[in-house]
């Protein structure tokens, strides 16, 4: 397996990176590093494994900021690590895309250099979250940003791509599928989410359950929960607000109370700590940008090394799985029919 990184991209590059590049190289024997970036920055970083046969550094002094407009980047800025990487996968040097870097350039590379999957309109980004109170068990959330505009026709294929993806990379043999809407009646909702609840109820291949609603997102009652990517990104960034914020008005709550107060906290520590865990985004992988011909993982612009060493971790169970080369089979077939 082979992963063309864009070392310079995110907040913390190309340290953490290449760190998070270090511990999944440790832990996993069978993938192939191509590090995109300035080799005077990320030699260094990488000691003795330099001239490691796993581990290639591919010089280039140009980046892709975050601060960048996002397609007169990756249209002007040819030598850009991440334009790079994304070249190596469409050539068929890489088998996939990392990327810390700015998200609306890795969406535009993604779908100019590496391409859509034939018969997929709209790909969709999606990462994989937590059920809370059910150990180990994950579901996928789709569209969190790719498309603020979506049709009732991409919310269908999302629901279609993320039941590939829980089925063959996560192993839920018969994934549920849910709108989120803001009822769980049939009728409930926009005239989006009304149509595309008819498309997915229509669709015999989905093993569809109907509308599920924000506050049961994380209580496992669905394998795959679809929506258009301006209301996805909207909740996804509300999860983790909310989560960081209980997380610091428990710790202010206990340091600043009574020392009964303080006593509690630290016979409560561990618990509080499973439960940092639980909700620390880093653990569960990036997001993806699902549709295209070639899996493009991002992670968290702010992402440290083990965040890094988890999106690898995930990368490599989804070439594992093949459920790239199985959607374009699907997608094929259906336009033959069609």
């Amino acid at each position: 397996m082979r992963i063309a990184v864009d070392a310079m991209g995110g907040d913390h590059a190309p340290q953490a990176i290449v760190e998070g590049i270090l511990m999944a190289e440790k832990e996993f024997s069978d993938v192939e590093f191509l590090l995109y970036g300035d080799e005077k920055q990320i030699n260094p970083l990488l000691g003795d494994k330099v001239n490691q046969t796993n581990i290639k550094v591919i010089h280039t002094d140009e980046k892709i900021t975050s601060d960048d407009e996002p397609v007169r980047a990756i249209r002007s800025k040819k030598t850009a690590s991440m334009v790079l990487a994304a070249r190596a996968v469409k050539e068929g040097e890489a088998d996939a895309l990392f990327s810390a870097g700015n998200t609306g350039a890795l969406l535009t590379a993604g779908l100019l250099i590496i391409g859509r999957i034939k018969g997929i309109d709209r790909p969709g980004l999606m990462p994989v979250l937590p059920v809370i109170g059910k150990d180990d068990q994950q579901f996928v959330f789709m569209d969190v940003g790719a498309n603020a505009d979506s049709k009732p026709e991409n919310i269908h294929q999302f629901g279609i791509l993320g039941s590939y993806y829980a089925k063959f990379v996560l192993g839920i043999e018969n994934p549920r599928v849910a709108l989120l809407n803001n009822g769980s009646e049939a009728g409930k909702g926009s005239e989006l989410s009304k149509k595309a609840y008819e498309l997915l109820e229509g669709d015999d291949s989905l093993h569809y359950i109907g509308n599920i609603e924000a506050r049961e997102l994380l209580t496992g009652d669905a394998d795959v929960i679809v929506t258009d990517g301006f209301t996805g990104n909207a909740v996804l960034k509300t999860i983790e607000g909310t989560a960081l914020s209980l997380m610091k008005l428990m710790k202010s709550s206990i340091m600043n109370g009574s020392a009964k107060a303080k006593i509690g906290g630290l016979m409560v520590k561990g618990a509080l700590s499973e439960v940092k865990d639980i909700m620390d985004y880093s653990k569960h992988g990036g997001a993806v940008l699902f549709g295209l011909r070639a899996p493009v993982v991002k992670t968290h612009g702010s992402a440290d090394k083990t965040a890094v060493f988890y999106t690898i971790k995930q990368i490599r169970k989804i070439l594992a799985s093949s459920v790239i080369d199985d959607l374009v089979h699907h997608f094929e077939i259906q336009k033959e029919n069609e």
